[in-house]
């Protein structure tokens, strides 16, 4: 079972929003929600019956461009798979360009977009992306 503190203590130095141990541990109680971790990151999937999503993936600042984002994806999306999901979702900033490689990478393409979802740091707001991957085909 993963450690709802440690999740936060890994989305907290990943993220400048991060979210709480009390909102992990929440999630974590969730039908169908799981994590994939690493010893500096982790995802967070909800499945629902033949869809996934992405909730959020964090990896520590160090630990960046070395592969552990793709591989936490990767283990992610086979686990997806193994629980019955045929299709992975997630929303990313539209302008957090290593994210959208991390996830083009991967094999996901664009399939919407949701206006002005993320607030921005300069108090403005950001579009999000919704991304969409096949899992039928792997």
């Amino acid at each position: 079972m993963s450690d709802p503190a440690r999740l936060a203590a890994l989305h907290a130095e990943a993220f400048a929003a991060p979210w709480s141990e009390a909102e992990f541990a929440d999630l974590l109680q969730q039908a169908g929600v799981f994590a994939v971790e690493e010893a500096d990151g982790f995802i967070l999937i909800r499945g629902v019956l033949d869809e996934a999503e992405i909730l959020t993936l964090a990896v520590r600042p160090s630990a960046r461009r070395i592969g552990l984002g793709g591989r936490l994806v990767g283990q992610g999306a086979v686990r997806a798979a193994q629980a019955g999901a045929v299709r992975l979702f997630l929303e990313v900033a539209e302008d957090n360009v290593a994210a959208r490689a991390l996830y083009e990478r991967a094999g996901f393409a664009q399939i919407g977009r949701r206006k002005a979802y993320y607030a921005a740091p300069d108090g403005g707001r950001t579009d999000a992306l919704v991304l969409g991957l096949d899992l039928s085909a792997s």
